[in-house]
């Protein structure tokens, strides 16, 4: 799952993973994001989430996504802009941080570790 607010990026990033085959869900914000992963019959193997989005940022996403147990298995990949988050986003429970721009190598074996 591409939880990213911004829609050319959300849209790279389904592209690059539907080229090597994977399912992508996407969302624009984290309320979208709770929303499709409530409504999925399979979950994601992994989410990977913006902080900064409006309507609901990814920190806020992490928190709600904590109040349903069978979420808080999915690992979650932080992808930011912001080259200090790393400290908080493993605090979050982040699974991996990656920075923007991302490597589209480094990107797909990121998710190649999580699926």
């Amino acid at each position: 799952m591409v939880v990213e607010d911004d829609e050319g990026i959300r849209v790279a990033l389904e592209q690059a993973l539907e080229e090597e085959g994977y399912i992508v869900l996407s969302a624009g914000n984290g309320q979208e994001a709770l929303d499709k992963l409530a409504e999925v019959e399979r979950l994601p193997d992994v989410i990977l989430l913006d902080l900064m989005m409006p309507i609901m940022d990814g920190r806020t996403f992490l928190q709600a996504r904590r109040r349903h147990p069978h979420w808080t298995s999915i690992p979650v990949v932080i992808v930011t802009a912001d080259n200090r988050a790393e400290p908080e986003a493993k605090a979050l429970g982040a699974a991996a941080v990656m920075a923007k721009p991302l490597s589209l190598d480094r990107l797909l074996e990121t998710v190649a570790r999580f699926c």
